[in-house]
């Protein structure tokens, strides 16, 4: 957990166009998220102070649209850890995202001159939604530009809220790019997801309601970060009313701009970010959202892919919802903070932002919740080749430190005269045993690797087993991220050079917007320098797992 004391800051405001529209510029890695405002008139010079933004949030204009989410306890989650878990249910708006808040907030204090020319966003996701449900409850023109590789059930849902959808281009970039043209052309105004007075003001209002519906005892809220819009609102409202209240914001370990440039005391932008929590994926946090968060943020937190497809399965325990990512980081970082701290008999509040998952991205969580509890070990063992070994190895199992334990997987291939190598799954009671599981084999001569932790193994190796090749010579791993649209597999290929050979490919649809793939190539040393510069060409996410043990005991003659 990463722990920052909030501080004032200096706004670095400038009047200079050239440098607001240099900042405006967009990443063309990440098809969701703006890098910041789009203009200057999207922002105000002047620096709004809690009691500022109090009046803002009081006075807002919401439940023409939203509704007052509940907020509950999570009495089994609750009861597991020994603290009163409440989760304010913004996964219950019309949308299913707090994100209509701030959008319908932004469009209520549009004057009538500009509601009767229109509002314009870029956006595939929830913000989008948002804009296009507001408008039409203000009877005004609402134009969405989304990439056209956008999934047809999002643009379905704009199109149901009454926005008018122009596709536009393979990537983000290429619709924001259209919006802007659309924007000046149509005299349209632009709709900020994150980066607006009134749009934190809307978000704000979940924090007005939280402090009404639970008037008791109250630690911490948790708060998931992306541009930091919804974290900016809540932080507001919380510190003018009750400034004892710890606001913990929470982002994903390969997606925390908004920490980086904390503990830089300036924004940071991101070379690459995950794509798992895609609602929470920005490479570059607002200026007014950055500036509010260093000054009334008490914590922050990082979570990872595991422990978040955990707190999806919680949600579910209890709700009998699910969640998105995005909407289960906050519950994530609650769970680690109580095993961190050791707390007990504390109430804290968990905000679920969201509920736009995609259907067949559970198969992907499903197979990891039980791994981010903890409930699943999974580990790499030797044993010898020879008569009998596999009965001495499962009594060794049967016989493990607390108790019987279930074989969750158990794959093996021959491959050795000698030495058998075995990817074995386990179920286990809590967190923390599977280092003691690894030991255990290792005191009974059975070479053990502890694997719950290596991504590698949990995403390729446990459907690869057996793959050892005496021709896989000069062969290099590499785990890649490739956005999931047409040309990703063709950029790559024609980007190689002849002589090198693909020697291993896997690839797992897991219902996202992006795939995750492992590639073995047959590259000489001598081609070094060309492989790099190959790599860095492709622009995709990697990782390099030439030197991973799994690899080398698995797959690698």
């Amino acid at each position: 957990m990463t722990t920052i004391t909030a501080e004032p800051c200096v706004w670095p405001w400038t009047s200079d166009f050239e440098k607001w529209q240099q900042a405006a510029r967009y990443d063309s890695n990440n098809d969701r998220h703006w890098r910041g405002p789009a203009h200057p008139a999207d922002m105000t010079t002047s620096k709004l102070k809690p009691a500022d933004y109090l009046k803002k949030i009081l006075n807002a204009r919401v439940y023409d649209v939203a509704t007052e989410s509940a907020f509950e306890p999570a009495k089994v989650l609750s009861h597991r850890l020994h603290n009163k878990v409440l989760l304010k249910r913004e996964d219950q708006q019309p949308v299913f995202s707090f994100k209509l808040r701030g959008a319908y907030n932004k469009l209520a204090h549009l004057t009538p001159a500009q509601l009767k020319k229109g509002v314009i966003c870029a956006s595939a996701g929830n913000h989008a939604q948002g804009v296009a449900l507001g408008a039409s409850k203000l009877g005004a023109r609402a134009v969405i530009v989304m990439p056209t590789t956008t999934p047809q059930v999002k643009i379905d849902a704009v199109k149901g809220l009454g926005g008018e959808v122009v596709l536009f281009g393979d990537s983000y970039s290429d619709a924001y790019n259209h919006a802007v043209t659309l924007e000046k052309k149509q005299g349209l105004t632009f709709v900020h997801p994150f980066d607006d007075p009134d749009v934190i003001a809307g978000q704000g209002t979940i924090a007005m309601e939280m402090l009404r519906q639970h008037q008791g005892p109250l630690d911490a809220v948790f708060v998931a970060i992306g541009g930091g819009g919804l974290i900016s609102g809540v932080a507001n409202y919380i510190k003018a009313v009750r400034p004892e209240v710890k606001v913990i914001g929470v982002q994903m370990n390969d997606s925390d701009a908004m920490i980086q440039s904390v503990d830089a005391k300036k924004r940071v932008t991101l070379a690459d970010v995950g794509l798992f929590s895609d609602g929470t994926a920005v490479k570059l946090v607002g200026e007014e959202t950055f500036r509010i968060s260093r000054q009334l943020v008490d914590e922050y937190m990082t979570v990872d892919t595991d422990s978040v497809c955990a707190a999806i399965k919680d949600i579910f325990v209890d709700t009998r919802s699910i969640v998105e990512p995005a909407g289960a980081l906050a519950v994530a970082a609650i769970k680690q903070y109580v095993a961190q701290h050791k707390t007990k008999g504390q109430t804290y509040a968990a905000i679920l932002c969201g509920a736009n998952m995609n259907f067949d991205r559970l198969r992907f969580v499903a197979e990891r919740a039980d791994v981010g509890e903890e409930k699943e070990a999974l580990f790499a063992v030797t044993i010898p080749e020879e008569r009998g070994s596999f009965k001495r190895f499962l009594e060794v199992i049967g016989n493990l430190p607390g108790g019987p334990r279930n074989v969750t997987e158990f794959n093996y291939r021959m491959s050795d005269s000698d030495q058998a190598h075995v990817f074995l799954g386990l179920s286990t009671h809590g967190k923390g045993e599977s280092t003691k599981i690894a030991a255990s084999f290792n005191r009974h001569q059975f070479k053990a690797i502890d694997l719950t932790h290596d991504d590698l193994a949990k995403e390729h190796i446990r459907h690869m087993v057996g793959g050892h090749s005496a021709l896989s010579q000069d062969e290099r791993l590499l785990r890649f991220v490739f956005p999931e649209r047409p040309g990703a597999l063709l950029k790559f290929l024609s980007l190689m050079r002849p002589g090198w050979n693909i020697s291993l490919f896997h690839y797992r649809n897991q219902g996202a917007d992006y795939g995750r793939i492992l590639v073995g190539l047959q590259v000489p040393a001598k081609d070094d320098k060309a492989f790099a510069k190959f790599l860095d060409t492709l622009g995709y996410p990697h990782i390099e797992e030439t030197n991973n043990p799994v690899y080398k005991l698995f797959l690698r003659s």
